[in-house]
Formats: structure tokens, sequence, C-alpha cells
């Protein structure tokens, strides 16, 4: 089914990302616990990737996910599985450069979905992106990354630039921990992703709330 949920404001989409990591994916208990544990330290955002489990676990974990998010007044987004997102009833889906196309992530999950774009360090990605309805999209790596070690770099820099030229939020990936991501959100990150920087502490809730400070007033 299409997402039923009013169009998330670009003030919905700020914040702490955070993205399931491999290690936490492989046990179902450890995964809810932890998102559970992200979602109480402040995370606006979760991202479910899962690259690593079958078809039919995947669609478990996402529904009991989505719930989790939901309770905890947060946004649950699929990394590159329209089907999973539209099955079921995620907020939206995260696609990137090989990943499902913009265009047909829109048509299938409707014009309320949440839909993400990764544009490594281009910001001509970025406008089209934009251009072609994304809701927001995600710049980096910007520093050393654990999870994506050969990942494209982008400097910070590179958010100066985007940030005048997009009216749509900006989300910074890749290394990112809670004594870099506050330059970047001086820079215009309207959302910071963590994967190890939170599911890699052993107090989740604790990592989550040193990055949800940051966008404390």
């Amino acid at each position: 089914m299409k997402s039923s949920h009013p169009h998330p404001t670009p003030a919905a989409l700020r914040g702490l990302y955070a993205i399931t990591s491999e290690a936490i994916c492989a046990s179902g208990g450890t995964l809810l616990a932890a998102a559970e544990e992200a979602l109480a330290g402040g995370a606006r955002l979760l991202q479910y990737r899962d690259k690593w489990n079958s078809a039919a676990v995947r669609a478990n974990h996402a529904h009991t996910l989505l719930g989790l998010c939901h309770e905890h007044g947060a946004l649950f987004i699929i990394n590159d599985d329209v089907e999973l997102a539209l099955n079921c009833g995620a907020d939206g889906v995260h696609v990137g450069n090989t990943d499902a196309s913009l265009a047909t992530a829109r048509e299938r999950l409707g014009i309320h979905a949440v839909i993400g774009v990764s544009c490594a360090g281009s910001i001509e990605r970025a406008l089209a992106a934009q251009a072609g309805g994304a809701s927001y999209v995600a710049f980096g790596r910007f520093f050393d990354s654990r999870t994506k070690p050969n990942a494209p770099g982008a400097e910070p820099s590179l958010l100066n630039l985007a940030r005048p030229q997009l009216q749509i939020p900006i989300c910074a990936i890749g290394g990112v921990t809670p004594h870099n991501a506050g330059d970047l959100i001086a820079r215009g990150a309207d959302m910071v992703a963590a994967v190890e920087g939170v599911f890699g502490d052993k107090d989740i809730e604790a990592a989550a709330r040193h990055y949800a400070q940051l966008f404390q007033p």
C-alpha cells in the first residue's frame, strides 16, 4: 500500500538519522532492541538497511520497526527496496546511484512518501534529484567510515555551496560523529546520518542522544 501519511514538512526531516548496521541485523532481537534505544535517544529517522537477511525476515523486521518508529514520532525509511517499503507501509525509501530510480520510487510509493537520494559529492545530482521530486538528498562520505570505507569522499565545504541552491533538506553521512557533526550542521546539514556512531556504541541510547542534542536550540 502507498504511504497514507501526510507529506513530511522540511522541519520533520531534521535531526539524527540512524541507519541499521550489519551486526545488529544479524539478530532480530538485537535489531529491535537497538532500534528502540536509538529512538529513545532521539533519532528522528530510522533507516532499515539490511542486505543480509531473507525477504521474509526483512518483511517481519520492517513491520515491527515501523511500529516502533511511529510510537516515538519518528520516520521509518527503507534502504533500496521500494517493494518492501510499499508492502510494509514505510514512510519512504532511500535510493542511491545504483538503486531503484527516483522516478520509479515516486511512481510506486506516491506523492506522500519520503524519498531520499544519495548524491556523494555532486551538487548537480542533488539538483536533478530535487527537480525529480526527491524529499531530501544525502551528501558524503565526509570522514573516514567503517561502514563504507571506499565510498567517494566529499569536503564539508560542499554543504556551504549546496545549501543556497537547494530547497529540500540535506543529510550528511560518512564517518559523522557527535564531535564533527556540529560543523556539518552549521554548514547547512539538516540531518546527520550515523551507523556505527550509534549502533556500534555500547550505550546506543546515550550515543543517539549526543547527536540529537546538537539539533536543540
